[in-house]
């Protein structure tokens, strides 16, 4: 079986707190069995600072020292780690990139998050505007892993289906979804949208969230959860910053899609609308 954990916490915009958070974690997460995935929240690396802060952190692709902390700690606790997103440079936006890296510190994937936030809600930030600083991804994510097949996927995607059917079209059997949902969208549609997603398209879905009141005030709602192929909770964390480890069971899932076929009943087809995002 497939050992994956998800760390959750309120990501600061200060480097140094949010890194020693994240090796702390592994360490209490060296007994797990191996092959083994750890996969952070969005913005991990800073947060709190506001968007427009973000580029100034943003580094050069496979480059700087997020990306170099990230591989060294995947090599020394052999273990896979998916970089929930940092800004990677690309000019006058930068992208939320999420990386993959195997258990020798090998970047094994990149997803660009391709939804961006863009959205008045009822909190004290009030007005998201993600699309002002970040650039748009246009590649759908699906790699060969030890754990399955994993789609890539952030946050604000979770709210639309045509992607997540597109990824199952790939082969995901996992998807992962890093995110910094708030505390007031969390609460109204994350469990409810997570698992949606999930029975849809007969997947595991593995969503570590930012918790707690950030830097800037923002709020974000925890509960990070895995939720497997039949819409059941696997397991959750309430609010509170820590990690949840569970055993992805491929077995079951193949055996859930041979009895309810889902995907070969399917008579619609998706596709990527590439002009979507090209006036942002």
């Amino acid at each position: 079986m497939a050992q994956i954990s998800l760390l959750q916490w309120t990501s600061r915009r200060d480097w140094s707190a949010n890194k020693d958070f994240i090796e702390q974690q592994l360490e209490q997460l060296k007994g797990v069995e191996k092959p083994h995935l750890v996969i952070l929240p969005e913005a991990f690396s800073r947060f709190g600072a506001g968007e427009s802060a973000q580029g100034r952190f943003a580094e050069t692709f496979g480059q700087g020292e997020v990306q170099s902390f990230i591989s060294e700690c995947a090599a020394k606790y052999q273990v896979w780690i998916l970089a929930g997103t940092l800004p990677i440079d690309e000019g006058e936006r930068y992208a939320a990139a999420s990386l993959l890296f195997d258990d020798q510190g090998k970047l094994h994937a990149r997803y660009d998050k391709i939804h961006l936030f863009d959205a008045d809600v009822d909190d004290e930030t009030k007005s998201y505007r993600e699309s002002k600083y970040t650039r748009p991804g246009k590649e759908l994510v699906v790699v060969e892993t030890p754990f399955g097949r994993l789609g890539l996927a952030v946050c604000y995607d979770l709210r639309f289906p045509e992607q997540f059917r597109a990824l199952r079209q790939q082969g995901a059997e996992l998807i992962a979804l890093p995110s910094a949902f708030t505390k007031v969208t969390g609460a109204a549609h994350w469990q409810a949208l997570i698992q949606a997603r999930a029975i849809e398209n007969q997947v595991y879905l593995l969503a570590p969230n930012q918790t707690g009141r950030h830097d800037d005030g923002r709020e974000t709602w925890g509960h990070s959860m895995v939720v497997d192929p039949w819409g059941r909770v696997v397991a959750e964390l309430d609010r509170e910053p820590g990690s949840l480890t569970i055993q992805a069971d491929l077995e079951e899932l193949h055996a859930l899609r041979q009895r309810m076929r889902v995907q070969q009943h399917n008579q619609f087809e998706v596709r990527f609308i590439e002009d979507t995002n090209a006036s942002r």
